[in-house]
């Protein structure tokens, strides 16, 4: 198997896998998207709420805040364990309106884990009307609650593109191709780089654009877009962690039959 770097950003990485399978690319993004834990509002105890919105949807919008998250600091709680600072992190809100509460505005125990985008709005409080709150976060799995997601994982087959901007044709049929491809009057391979636009080049005019894939299929572009709790560096990493891990478990499994 290799691996070629395509793009790389603050929170999303793309790179080509060569060599592998279907099934083994589809597990490492089931891995990386929902077997990586991340921090999560889980609980929110309200000690006052007189605005306009039910305590259960204040609750629900709070826990879907994306949670910067410190995996070398915290614990996986255990079910039915008592609250410790290595699992559990208490978050506090307090305001009263006029004013639109911001994700910014809660004030959590540890500097480290604090929302992601802490401009998102909550709800706005009109006067006189006030809202306070203790809420706890812990790490999670995004199989048990899509709020625990690390980002958007995906992948899709890595395509063979041969253009050729000398075909007779190319001046009838470059319309027909979607203008972010075309540069001065010509196909640009290197612009066919998304699955949309894969797929909006694919048998438009076979003289001019060729896309083909590897029989069986092998090769992968897999790209990994972080919702900024862990970087992607750190969503490879630990998923590899929880992979070997699952094998260990299967290996031991199977000595014991």
């Amino acid at each position: 198997m290799k691996l070629k770097l395509v793009k790389k950003k603050k929170e999303e990485v793309t790179f080509e896998i060569d060599g592998s399978t279907p099934a083994y690319i589809n597990t490492l993004r089931r891995l990386f998207m929902t077997e990586v834990p991340t921090m999560a509002i889980a609980n929110v105890e309200f000690k006052q709420n007189t605005s306009a919105m039910y305590d259960e949807m204040f609750a629900h919008r709070l826990g879907l805040l994306a949670m910067k998250t410190d995996l070398k600091s915290y614990n996986m709680p255990l079910e039915d364990a008592e609250e410790s600072a290595a699992t559990h992190l208490k978050m506090t809100l307090k305001a009263v309106g006029p004013k639109t509460i911001y994700a910014s505005d809660l004030k959590s125990k540890d500097p480290k884990v604090i929302p992601v985008h802490g401009e998102t709005p909550i709800m706005k409080l009109l006067e006189n009307q006030e809202v306070e709150l203790v809420a706890t976060a812990t790490l999670g799995y995004g199989r048990v609650h899509s709020k625990w997601n690390t980002g958007l994982i995906s992948y899709y087959y890595k395509p063979k593109i041969t253009v050729n901007n000398n075909s007779p044709k190319l001046k009838e049929s470059i319309n027909k191709f979607p203008k972010l491809v075309v540069s001065k009057n010509k196909i640009d391979a290197a612009k066919i780089n998304t699955p949309e636009l894969i797929d909006a080049c694919t048998n438009v005019d076979t003289d001019i654009v060729k896309i083909e894939y590897s029989h069986p299929n092998t090769d992968f572009v897999f790209t990994i877009e972080s919702w900024g709790q862990l970087s992607p560096a750190e969503i490879v990493e630990e998923g590899v962690n929880q992979f070997d891990s699952r094998l260990n478990e299967f290996s031991k499994l199977l000595k014991d039959i």
